[in-house]
């Protein structure tokens, strides 16, 4: 059972690896705001269309920003469980990845 536990361990050092290596976007505003992120969770980058910048709208690009962060957190929680779900053949174990 230790030998199990440690390969499955190491199994999930290896999904982690991959998901730094995966990209994820979101955006709002019809494209206007675009935040790419890891698979870790990490944002690697947010685009801010010229056109919402000259609106000198704080209020909206405030909004639209956290709604592309939001967004993008969510697709990235959903493919880190899609990930684990290949390595656990859908079994649900709480607390087997704790960065989702």
């Amino acid at each position: 059972m230790f030998k199990q536990a440690q390969e499955l361990q190491s199994k999930i050092g290896d999904i982690q690896k991959e998901l730094a290596e995966k990209t994820v976007e979101a955006s709002t505003g019809g494209g206007m705001v675009k935040v790419t992120a890891n698979g870790i969770n990490q944002i690697l980058s947010v685009h801010i269309d010229e056109e919402l910048i000259n609106m000198q709208d704080k209020e909206v690009l405030e909004d639209l920003v956290t709604g592309a962060m939001n967004e993008v957190h969510r697709k990235v929680k959903e493919l880190a469980q899609e990930e684990m779900t290949k390595l656990t053949g859908g079994i649900k174990i709480p607390g087997l990845f704790p960065n989702t």
